[in-house]
């Protein structure tokens, strides 16, 4: 299959004969769509020899493999990912050309694989990237989401979501294995019986589905290696539940599978939450153990085998799985089950929140998992022994780092008491773990927790989004150092170079200009590409402080409209947000309807739009991302410091020669640290001083509010009438939110810090010469957050990987 894409004549015969062949078209008839089917198609024709190859190499040589289950893992367009990979992006760009095919035209054509929200499945997908590309076997388990998360339509400034129908007309990427289905058991009553002297435990009158997986090829760049993405759809099985009406099973199955994180507002969300988290974990290890079984024929050897990767709470249920299989079919011990489990699984923990720290009630969970329950417990009992021996049976820690307490489940302590290793994705998050959130978990366990920080495809962010710094980077730097990232660092001889300094700045308005085009076809806005881009991308949520951005914007238009001075010395700004919030978060929809209503006001105003200018970019994804990620000059990173955990869109805006404005706050630091506190932009609170604050209760937001006019002036304008085309009262929840429930993100505490740094930002800006210096630094110094330095800490001191010899 190789031959056709060795020469662009070979490719144009073999492309225009699969249109035919296909669609019944000739070329000057086809559509994007048809262009980019036929092209995947002639594409995963040649990734399935190596795909084969790879699978058959691994269990010839008999490789430990991990399993990668996350709930996300946000791919977004395979096409020329895979197309750079293959090393054929060039062979088949020139046979489009001479076809009069615009290549960019047929990528566009592919949709976003909705998959995933934000850091979270992004970085879970980069993972997959450094897995394939450095040749180890390593694999990722999710679920097949039939409408994605949603797609985002903004109805009056107010976020309205639409199922993100992805797979309307199929996925090219994915191949069904349906003869690989297997059964995932809900409800029903745990029954034991003794036959030929053993005790002999079974789920009976339980209702079945059908869990079927859909294999997607990970196709490692310059390599053979081509790992799986498996996807598993739920579908009715055909043992219908005769309690039930059939109509309303196959509606309760097809659930499971159809959107990512549904509301969970209600009791009916909850399960449905939790129905998800088991079906994909359990249909992912009986692959898993299908394959083991048939391998080895023995589980002695499963953890030197297998790694099971618990990427952050969802996917806890693998534990109580793995050991029901172990106990129940396998007719293990508790004790030796438990010795293999805990030699198999690691967890990485992403968050401090405790709003994402799960603890599932046990009145939905037992009925619904009943004898997953009754293995939990039985580790809880086990735990809580171990904590009694150790501390004395009336100890608070018995209680408080017990797995079931109060009812509730806490699925971040079974990781925990289960998991060989324990991982943060920060320095400054493992710390707050390790000293703060789970002190207590790791003085039990001082060799357990570990720092791995978080990393980037730098293939994807850097090489195949952004050309024009690519060829930046080979003249200055050589080509190849997309194979050797530490390379970058020589960019380091050229940070006070003057052509290079005048080269980049052409590379950024060439990026600024394509992103400036982009949002004036797609959002109707025209942006100046010589104000300075200020990017806010993230999902929304309170603690990444987006609000106090929308408060710092309010203060700048009051400031421009009255201030003469500061009008004249204002460097036009345009600030750019991009974020979805969950449907059920209301206060998180309500600051998306603030920002807006406030971009409605300034973008509408004469005078103060020929300074700033601020576009909400609709339904914000990765492929919006690729655009936005490489046109930014500032990096908005203003997280309450010890909120967040680490941040990857911090790493991919400075990859591509963004100013971080942030908070020391997840892997700001780091960024700090490499590039020097003078090439960014610092500001706010620490983490202990939040941590002081909270200890102490002594935060009085009133106070900071009563205390800072230009703060209390745009707080008052949320609810005096300031915003015209909007009831007085549509913003009353953020002004009491602020003032009277104690501002729990600390966002006026901040807010008088943060506008000095967004002040000196600007100024700053005027000075090109110093922030094209600042930029290339940026650059030189981003190695370190490839995503290939972190997947190699994982491979060499978590899973204990050998590469692929391919």
């Amino acid at each position: 299959m190789f031959q056709i894409f060795q020469n662009k004549d070979a490719f144009i015969s073999a492309f225009t004969a699969k249109l035919a062949n296909d669609y019944q078209v000739d070329l000057k008839d086809s559509t994007p769509y048809q262009q980019y089917m036929a092209l995947a198609s002639l594409v995963k024709e040649l990734i399935m020899t190596n795909w084969e190859l790879t699978q058959k190499t691994i269990k010839e040589k008999q490789l430990k493999q991990v399993y990668y289950f996350s709930m996300e893992f946000l791919m977004g367009r395979l096409l020329t990912n895979n197309l750079m990979n293959l090393g054929i992006y060039k062979v088949v760009k020139e046979a489009f050309d001479e076809l009069g095919i615009n290549i960019n035209d047929v990528e566009d054509a592919e949709t976003d694989a909705g998959l995933g929200n934000g850091g979270l499945g992004r970085l879970a997908a980069c993972f997959l990237d450094s897995l394939a590309s450095l040749s180890y076997p390593g694999h990722g388990v999710s679920i097949r989401y039939q409408k994605g998360f949603f797609t985002q339509k903004f109805v009056n400034g107010y976020q309205v979501e639409i199922p993100e129908e992805w797979l309307e007309h199929g996925y090219a990427w994915e191949v069904c294995k349906e003869d690989e289905a297997v059964i995932v058991p809900f409800y029903g009553e745990v029954q034991e019986e003794v036959i030929n002297g053993k005790k002999v435990i079974k789920l009976v009158n339980a209702q079945y589905v059908k869990a079927i997986p859909y294999d997607i090829p990970i196709v490692g760049d310059k390599t053979k290696t081509t790992n799986t993405l498996t996807l598993w759809k739920a579908e009715p099985y055909g043992a219908y539940p005769e309690n039930i009406e059939r109509e309303v099973y196959e509606a309760s199955v097809r659930k499971i599978s159809e959107s990512l994180y549904p509301d969970d507002s209600t009791d009916e969300g909850k399960i449905l939450r939790l129905k998800q988290q088991y079906f994909f974990v359990c249909a992912g290890l009986r692959r898993i153990i299908n394959e083991h079984k048939k391998t080895y024929g023995t589980f002695e050897n499963f953890p030197e085998k297998v790694a099971l990767h618990i990427n952050d709470t969802h996917p806890t249920l693998l534990i109580p799985e793995l050991m029901r299989i172990l106990m129940d079919e396998e007719n293990y011990t508790f004790e030796k089950a438990w010795e293999i489990t805990t030699k198999t699984c690691a967890y990485t923990n992403h968050t401090i929140l405790a709003e994402a720290l799960e603890k599932w009630p046990v009145h939905y969970f037992a009925p619904l998992l009943p004898r997953i329950y009754q293995i939990i417990q039985e580790i809880d009992t086990r735990f809580r022994e171990v904590l009694i021996d150790k501390y004395g049976k009336d100890d608070p820690r018995v209680n408080s780092l017990a797995i079931i307490n109060n009812n509730l489940i806490h699925m971040a302590h079974l990781c925990i008491v289960a998991s060989f290793s324990v991982n943060g994705v920060a320095e400054l998050h493992t710390k707050i773990l390790k000293e703060v959130e789970m002190k207590e978990f790791n003085q039990l366990f001082p060799n357990k927790f570990n720092n791995k920080t978080n990393g980037i495809s730098h293939r994807r962010w850097l090489y195949h989004t952004n050309p024009e710094l690519m060829e930046f980077l080979n003249k200055y730097i050589g080509e190849g150092w997309e194979n050797d990232f530490n390379r970058l660092s020589k960019l380091n001889d050229y940070v006070k170079d003057e052509k290079a300094k005048k080269d980049f700045y052409l590379v950024k308005q060439a990026r600024k200009q394509i992103l400036a085009d982009y949002i004036l076809k797609k959002e109707g806005i025209k942006v100046d590409v010589n104000s300075i881009f200020d990017v806010q991308v993230k999902r929304l949520h309170e603690y990444k402080r987006q609000l106090m951005n929308a408060l710092h914007i309010m203060h700048l238009y009051n400031t421009l409209k009255e201030d003469k001075e500061f009008y004249d010395s204002f460097y036009p700004q345009t600030f750019i947000f991009g974020a979805k919030a969950a449907s059920s978060y209301y206060m998180a929809k309500k600051i998306i309807k603030l920002i807006n209503t406030i971009a409605e006001k300034v973008n509408n105003d004469e005078k103060v739009n020929k300074k700033i200018k601020v576009v909400f970019v609709e339904n914000y994804n990765v492929s919006y991302a690729e655009l936005i990620m490489n046109a930014a000059n500032i990096s908005e990173q203003i997280s309450t410091a010890s909120k967040e955990a680490s941040g990857t869109g911090n790493m991919k805006l400075m990859m591509n020669g963004a100013i971080t404005l942030g908070t020391l706050d997840g892997a700001n630091i780091e960024i700090v640290n490499l590039v020097g506190s003078e090439n960014a932009i610092i500001f706010g609170m620490t983490a202990e001083e939040v941590t002081t604050h909270y200890k102490n209760k002594d935060y009085n937001p009133r106070e900071v509010y009563e205390n800072t006019p230009i703060l209390k002036r745009v707080v008052d304008q949320l609810i005096n009438g300031f915003f015209t085309n909007v009831d007085q009262n549509e913003f009353f929840d953020i002004y009491d939110n602020l003032l009277n429930r104690g501002d729990y993100f600390f966002v006026l505490k901040d807010f008088e810090a943060y506008t000095k740094a967004q002040r000196y930002a600007n100024q700053l800006y005027k000075n090109q010469d110093k922030w094209l210096e600042m930029a290339l630094i940026n650059i030189a110094n981003s190695a370190f957050f490839s995503s290939d330095r972190t997947i190699t800490q994982y491979a060499e001191e978590i899973w204990n990987l050998e590469h692929l010899p391919l």
